[in-house]
């Protein structure tokens, strides 16, 4: 427990102000001032009496939150360093790879911001790097470099207990450090979001535990400093165009090295509008092909796993993606989704080309296995900077390849397909769709405004009485 008997008591101040009087206990801990304020001297004299008999009975004061160790909840026995771990582990069997991660990212900043002083011994990338890869990871933790074990040791001797967050101060402090960048700029929206939802069920573990007694964060409307207004919708710059799909798919199939197979990939995306971790996990034995001479050449893919990108460090089996289940849906659940005429072409000759049957990847990488989404990432910049103009370039244009499922999703919702359609075949519900693709919907304008029309109007004002 970070605490001192080194304390120090001054006399009460007095302020006079306007309308009522403060009275403020002041005291002193190893040089630092603690102040609180009361409305009544009998109020001030009281608390500042038990701080008076504690010190005489020779009880140890806090250094987190300035009061005698009788006077703090458990939280005042607990390093907040200490318990985060302790978090950590606890979710680690029953969690995906992914949020693994993400509880790391959210609990580095906060962690720092939660030391007694800040490690000028170490460079600040460097401390956040062994936090993030290290002590928030379970499987990697007893593996730390000796250079990071340094530092690890050095933060646990620093971090405040978890009495801190019953500081109001404290906490705003942590929550602006949570959505800062090591550069002083602020986390994307969706980082904040994220950060906040994790610290939530940290506190209600710490609740579980009887640590602390309430979730210290700031709850209502306004509550925080550090919102940041965010937006679901898709930005409609960031969708393309036939003619600028054409182009860039064109240029990624007549690459050297890999283009035909990149060209299946981001086809798939662009036609099927499936997200990338489920292209790339698609099966040979579930691509649903009708036969080449048959009149009718729609097709059909079911889609029931997923393979998100994540990092080996991350993952059980040490593999850079794991193997999940749909996004939103029960384990073992299925999505099928329509496969139009182009796409029928495309992957039939795809895998006649590659010589797949059913077990096998749809889409793999040059020595098999799953495709590296380094190398998708990468083709796809290629494509734009030799595709599209300078202008075009430097916008949102189809910046991400999520930006090829943005871009199918708002082109079935425009064809008049159903919203409810829609969104199963993209895995959705239908409040998201709406959400994220209604400033994309256009094309349907003249039609809605002759039904309008047919609603009728008003009849014309009567001529008035002569």
């Amino acid at each position: 427990m970070d605490t001192t008997y080194d304390v120090k008591f001054w006399k009460t101040s007095v302020y006079e102000g306007r309308k009522k009087t403060t009275y403020t206990v002041r005291w002193e801990l190893e040089g630092k001032e603690w102040r609180k304020p009361f409305g009544t001297v009998a109020l001030a004299d009281s608390f500042r009496a038990g701080l008076m008999s504690a010190a005489r009975k020779g009880e140890a004061f806090s250094l987190s939150t300035g009061l005698p160790v009788s006077h703090l909840s458990r939280a005042a026995g607990v390093k907040w360093y200490d318990f985060a771990i302790q978090f950590v582990d606890q979710l680690w069997e029953r969690t995906s790879a992914n949020n693994r991660k993400n509880v790391a990212k959210a609990l580095t900043p906060v962690t720092i911001a939660l030391l007694r002083s800040q490690p000028t011994m170490f460079k600040g990338v460097d401390v956040r790097r062994a936090l993030r890869e290290y002590a928030f990871n379970t499987l990697r933790r007893d593996q730390a470099p000796p250079e990071v074990a340094v530092i690890l040791r050095w933060v646990q001797r620093n971090s405040l207990s978890m009495a801190a967050w019953e500081d109001e101060n404290t906490v705003e402090t942590a929550l602006r450090a949570a959505m800062t960048k090591l550069d002083g700029t602020p986390v994307a929206p969706s980082s904040a979001r994220r950060t906040k939802r994790v610290l939530n069920v940290l506190f209600e573990y710490a609740i579980k535990k009887k640590v602390l007694k309430e979730n210290p964060l700031p709850k209502g409307k306004g509550a925080s400093t550090t919102a940041t207004k965010t937006s679901s919708a898709v930005d409609k710059r960031s969708l393309l165009n036939s003619e600028q799909a054409a182009q860039l798919l064109g240029w990624i199939y007549a690459r050297p090295r890999g283009g035909q197979r990149l060209h299946t990939f981001f086809a798939t995306m662009y036609y099927a509008g499936a997200r990338p971790e489920e292209v790339v996990a698609i099966d040979v034995g579930d691509v649903r092909l009708p036969d080449a001479d048959a009149d009718d050449q729609w097709g059909e893919l079911l889609l029931h796993t997923a393979h998100p990108e994540v990092g080996k460090q991350w993952t059980d089996t040490g593999e850079v993606r794991e193997e999940r289940g749909l996004k939103g849906r029960a384990a073992g659940d299925t999505r099928t989704v329509p496969c139009r005429p182009a796409l029928t072409r495309i992957l039939r000759a795809h895998i006649e080309k590659e010589g797949l049957k059913p077990g096998d990847l749809l889409m793999q990488g040059e020595k098999g296995g799953d495709l590296a989404g380094s190398v998708i990432r990468r083709a796809w910049r290629r494509a734009r900077k030799e595709v599209l103009n300078s202008y075009e370039f430097g916008t949102p244009l189809g910046r991400r390849v999520y930006d090829l499922r943005h871009t199918c999703l708002t082109n079935w919702l425009n064809a008049g397909v159903p919203a409810a359609t829609v969104a199963e075949w993209a895995g959705n519900s239908v409040p998201v769709l709406l959400t994220t693709y209604a400033r994309c919907i256009d094309g349907q304008l003249d039609d809605l405004k002759r039904r309008i029309e047919r609603a009728g109007e008003l009849p014309g004002p009567a001529a008035p009485r002569g």
